[in-house]
């Protein structure tokens, strides 16, 4: 008989487990999910990848107008994308304006854009 006053109890704590969950108020998916976005303290960084590189070659430019480029030559596995050119006017943590020079060590930090 000990055994019948312990599933008994399971199904106490079972029923007042669900009774506590339909308490909550129902709400949509996307309503959570805009919720979520809206919260502040989760403020959700775009997926980015970091890849080692060289420098390859300078561009000179074409005219006045356009800024010299720079080919990056990448350390991928994949053969489709392991040159990048890039406008070799850049600018430092200090505001200043730097050039690339061929044969220098970079790293090509690749972000996801926010649509």
């Amino acid at each position: 008989m000990v055994h019948m006053k312990t599933r008994k109890n399971t199904d106490d704590e079972l029923r007042a487990s669900v009774m506590k969950e339909m308490a909550k108020p129902r709400m949509p998916r996307s309503a959570k999910i805009a919720e979520l976005k809206l919260d502040s303290s989760r403020i959700p960084e775009p997926p980015s990848t970091s890849v080692p590189g060289t420098v390859d070659r300078i561009f000179p430019s074409p005219g006045l107008s356009q800024p010299e480029r720079a080919q990056i030559g990448m350390d991928l596995p994949d053969k489709g994308f392991r040159d990048i050119r890039i406008e070799n006017s850049l600018t430092d943590e200090f505001g200043d304006d730097v050039r690339l020079k061929k044969g220098a060590k970079v790293e090509v930090t690749v972000t996801r854009s926010k649509e």
